[in-house]
């Protein structure tokens, strides 16, 4: 059984205890849509060089197997495949599969960041984390191995190290698009601790000639600072925050 369609919002929250995931085979593009394909993809990299078609885990099929209990069946592709979303009218298109750490700090803000502007989505707000990258050989794709990829994007993007262990499953987005965010959460930390690392890991990568994916952060302290963060922000940041200071 499929979920219901996504709210008014355009973002539906799951609640999630247990979930699976199952590799599938790609669909195939279509002749026409692939030359649509690339030419999109070509006039998105001479927009924005930093672009790269790297290999990414994309969603195709989010399904519930019971109360609180989902499986997503997964499949490898590269980023390229995204520019069909550029085409209209295309068939081929598929949703992305990505992760994200909700991080509290003791006092009962949250932390998000700001894309950089070299980034696919300059000035955008979200929460750390990113699109999967497919297992390796002899490895395997569950919520262990999606608890490690996003405890090493928060690393990356905010200096924060936590081992993937003290992260919990919390729940799942599935947004309009139908693109599916598996979303941790953090343990609570000092904000002084928070503003630290990130401070620390913005001078690293600057004096190693290097530009950080998120440029500024920001602790809200309710879904209403998200009004006074100026820019955009990803359409499941402001249910997700919502959620998190409802309970």
């Amino acid at each position: 059984m499929t979920d219901p369609p996504p709210r008014a919002s355009g973002v539906s929250l799951l609640e999630v205890q247990r979930l699976r995931l199952v590799e599938a085979a790609a669909p195939p593009v279509p002749f026409e849509e692939r030359l649509a394909m690339d030419r999109a993809w070509d006039e998105a990299v001479q927009a924005n060089p930093s672009l790269f078609d790297g290999p990414v885990v994309a969603c195709a099929g989010l399904a519930r197997e019971g109360p609180h209990s989902f499986v997503i069946t997964w499949v490898r592709t590269t980023y390229r495949r995204y520019a069909l979303r550029r085409v209209p009218g295309a068939t081929a298109c598929l949703p992305s599969l990505f992760v994200s750490v909700l991080q509290p700090t003791d006092d009962g803000r949250v932390l998000v960041g700001r894309m950089s502007s070299w980034t696919a989505s300059p000035g955008r707000w979200q929460l750390p984390g990113g699109s999967v990258e497919p297992p390796q050989v002899n490895e395997v794709l569950d919520v262990a191995a999606l608890g490690r990829h996003a405890a090493r994007e928060l690393g990356e993007e905010t200096g924060v190290q936590l081992p993937a262990e003290e992260l919990t499953l919390w729940c799942l987005t599935q947004g309009a698009h139908g693109n599916v965010g598996v979303q941790f959460l953090a343990p609570s930390l000092p904000a002084a601790l928070l503003c630290e690392r990130f401070t620390a890991l913005l001078s690293s990568e600057t004096a190693r000639g290097q530009a950080p994916e998120l440029d500024r952060m920001a602790l809200l302290r309710s879904e209403a600072d998200l009004t006074a963060l100026g820019g955009t922000h990803v359409d499941y940041l402001e249910p997700l925050i919502r959620r998190y200071f409802a309970s």
